[in-house]
């Protein structure tokens, strides 16, 4: 096990223990950068752009130029709606009672009306996505925002929001429920969805990662500005993640 990777589990374990005892009041949004691990952060940054350079930008950018739009639109919408069980969990975790029926009948009426999920009748119907996750259901629960971490593959988080995204990934109830090719078809359209919205958002993205005098410091400022927007009640923020565009959750 690499140094980073023992430091982030134990950050990691910290907060999920700081969850435990801290009741279920919300935690206050952070404010300030705290950063105590910059220089590995900045490693990781550097090598999640070369990553980005090398391998994500072209192959996402052959992705959009081959795949026609409403195609992409039709995997995205898939891949989304297999997150919904997980967050409806999630809105539950939280006591959002309202979010959770909300974001079930999200899923029923695409499911079942949008053939499996390809099509997005629901927010045609006036049931938007409702995103939420784990990292938020800390926050609710009282655990502290902790310090800023990039991660290898996913890019900016804090040690919440990373504590958060292990926690998703083990308590989705589809990855239970479902096996063999529905399955595979869900991790596949997952992991195109990511190149589609690379494609989709790569003016943005490319200004942040490469035409910014410090990237690095660009994409903290703007994922922690963002993040604690989200958590105060604000809307689904507009920016997106470099590296959550391609690897994120829903």
């Amino acid at each position: 096990m690499t140094k980073f990777a023992h430091v982030l589990l134990k950050r990691v374990a910290v907060v999920l223990v700081a969850a435990a005892v801290a009741g279920c009041t919300a935690a206050p949004i952070g404010v300030g950068i705290d950063d105590p691990i910059e220089q590995q952060n900045r490693d990781t940054h550097a090598a999640n752009r070369a990553l980005d350079k090398a391998l994500v930008r072209p192959a996402s950018n052959g992705y959009g130029s081959a795949v026609p739009s409403p195609v992409r639109t039709g995997v995205s919408n898939f891949a989304s709606n297999l997150n919904l069980p997980g967050q409806v969990l999630n809105n539950l975790l939280q006591f959002r009672i309202e979010n959770a029926g909300h974001n079930t009948f999200r899923f029923l009426m695409n499911t079942t009306f949008g053939f499996g999920g390809l099509l997005d009748v629901a927010t045609e119907a006036g049931l938007e996505n409702r995103r939420t996750d784990f990292g938020e259901t800390l926050h609710v629960w009282g655990a502290p925002e902790g310090a800023y971490l990039e991660l290898p593959l996913i890019g900016p988080s804090t040690e919440r929001h990373a504590a958060g995204r292990v926690v998703d990934i083990l308590m989705n109830p589809l990855n239970f429920a479902v096996e063999g090719p529905l399955r595979s078809a869900g991790t596949g359209a997952s992991v195109a969805a990511r190149f589609g919205d690379r494609y989709r958002y790569s003016d943005l993205v490319d200004s942040v990662l490469y035409e910014s005098e410090d990237s690095y410091a660009q994409a903290r400022l703007l994922y922690l500005q963002n993040r604690r927007f989200k958590l105060s009640g604000g809307a689904q923020p507009d920016y997106i993640d470099p590296y959550e565009a391609v690897y994120g959750n829903e």
